[in-house]
């Protein structure tokens, strides 16, 4: 992979600033200013797709997505990322169903069990989420996805149908099996 250039790497920064004060707009204006031959590369396709998520500009984004799935495919980042966008754009079965592919070549990645989990629910495929959640808190160091699976109203529809002590049994049954 080619190296980026001073100034396209300048170019990328200065968009990233723009997405902290929550401006996607001037953002894109700072990605427009990249090389050609700067634009293809992962870290300006990633910025890309984080400006264009940022607007809710979905098509542009689930195009965006797809090109970085092809430049880094061993990146589950990168399916994450298309899998998210997917979801705004087409809906949450198409976007599980990407994470689904995906799992194959990124089996114990726990965000992306963890997202599979929140799509499941979603779509009231309690067993499958309850499976990938549990696999997600198994697979993942330290506590974060399960400080997260609370709050996350992607999960609601499971903790409604199972019970909101369900996520504390499986934080101490974990515990106790030492997997925690």
């Amino acid at each position: 992979m080619k190296k980026l250039s001073n100034a396209d790497r300048f170019q990328i920064e200065a968009a990233e600033g723009w997405l902290m004060l929550g401006n996607p707009v001037e953002a894109n204006e700072e990605m427009e200013k990249i090389t050609a031959g700067g634009k293809q590369h992962p870290a300006a396709l990633s910025m890309r797709w984080q400006v264009y998520a940022a607007a809710e500009w979905w098509e542009a984004a689930w195009i965006v997505s797809k090109v970085l799935c092809e430049v880094l495919p061993e990146s589950p980042e990168a399916w994450i990322c298309q899998a998210n966008t997917v979801r705004k754009y087409k809906g949450v079965q198409e976007a599980l169903d990407i994470l689904q592919g995906a799992k194959k070549g990124f089996s114990g990645h726990p965000v992306i069990l963890y997202n599979m989990a929140c799509y499941a629910a979603q779509v009231a495929k309690f067993d499958e989420a309850g499976r990938w959640l549990t696999e997600a808190f198994r697979a993942e160091d330290g506590i974060a996805l399960k400080v997260a699976a609370v709050y996350d109203p992607d999960l609601k529809p499971l903790w409604e149908k199972v019970g909101d002590a369900k996520l504390f049994e499986l934080n101490s049954e974990m515990a106790a099996k030492g997997d925690s």
